[in-house]
């Protein structure tokens, strides 16, 4: 039995919005995340006499085991009953699509005897890291990242920078009531419409701020940095979204969560997923109290080293 538990991914907007979606010579989509325990991702692999797929999106599950099979050589495949123990619904700002696949991945990785994969391999194995990589390279890693933007030919954008946040910072989750969800057609025609933005300035303001303030541990200039740079990462997407966030339920939250003097409050993607990051475990429980009836809500820490993988036996016995 191969067991593979995976963080969630919170993403606070992309560097470039490539116009009318096509990508140029220049690096596009890039930007920063944020990897957390909860809820996570966890997949079970055991041997079988033929495929089985079970737990909740059991049929994207099987889509990236299909997918990642036909990658090995026709005497290494072989089948297997894949359980996804536990996983967010999709399209929810939470990374669920690729921590799925990296997880899916991983686990038949172990079983078929190539431990070694790293995530960028397994992401292109199955088919993720299409635009951005910060759940790529989050798998492996957690923690907050950075990444560089894609080139036209490149299968996954480049890490630009990684960083391990203080121990005791927690984040509050939000999920607010809204049935905007952005994803597949919807998605593409944003991508489509989008303006520019200011690539120049969002860059400048995760590497001379968001970075620096979270190696450093200030906590208020993060979080205030991240609440501009997640703001101006929405405006190219303002006019599909009728605003910088995805609905009015969503920026409302968000306003009223920075008048309680939260600074790092922001929408995670395209929602409707809004985090909070805090100082610590009371500081959380506090926001959850005073917004208690508001939004469905719950706490997490920061991821710390990515997923891990657990063998019963250990592989290779």
């Amino acid at each position: 039995m191969i067991r593979v538990v995976a963080p969630s991914r919170l993403h606070f907007g992309l560097f470039h919005v490539p116009v009318g979606g096509a990508e140029g010579a220049e690096r596009a989509f890039g930007g920063v995340g944020l990897m957390i325990d909860r809820p996570g991702v966890v997949v079970v692999v055991r041997p079988a006499e033929s495929w089985q797929f079970e737990g909740p999106l059991a049929s994207r599950a099987q889509v990236f085991a299909a997918r990642f099979m036909a990658s090995l050589p026709e005497g290494a495949r072989r089948p297997f009953q894949v359980l996804v123990e536990r996983s967010p619904p999709e399209h929810t700002g939470l990374g669920v699509g690729t921590q799925l696949g990296l997880a899916v991945a991983k686990a038949l990785a172990v079983a078929c005897g190539e431990p070694e994969l790293p995530s960028a391999q397994l992401a292109v194995r199955v088919g993720r890291g299409e635009r951005s990589a910060i759940g790529v390279h989050g798998f492996d890693r957690g923690g907050l990242l950075a990444d560089a933007g894609k080139r036209a030919g490149e299968a996954v954008s480049p890490l630009l920078a990684h960083v391990t946040v203080p121990d005791e910072w927690r984040v509050v989750l939000f999920l607010p009531r809204t049935a905007d969800l952005w994803h597949t057609d919807r998605e593409r025609a944003a991508f489509a419409a989008a303006s520019p933005g200011e690539p120049d300035t969002l860059r400048r303001i995760a590497e001379t701020a968001i970075l620096p303030a979270a190696e450093g541990g200030d906590l208020e200039a993060f979080g205030e940095a991240v609440y501009e740079f997640n703001q101006r990462a929405g405006e190219p997407f303002a006019a599909a979204q009728g605003g910088v966030y995805a609905s009015p339920e969503i920026a409302s939250l968000i306003a009223d969560v920075r008048e309680c003097g939260v600074a790092g409050v922001g929408q995670s993607s395209w929602g409707p997923t809004v985090f909070a990051v805090v100082g610590g475990g009371d500081a959380a429980v506090s926001l959850l109290e005073r917004f208690r009836g508001r939004a469905p809500a719950f706490v997490s820490r920061v991821s710390v080293g990515g997923h891990a993988v657990q063998c019963d036996p250990p592989a290779g016995d």
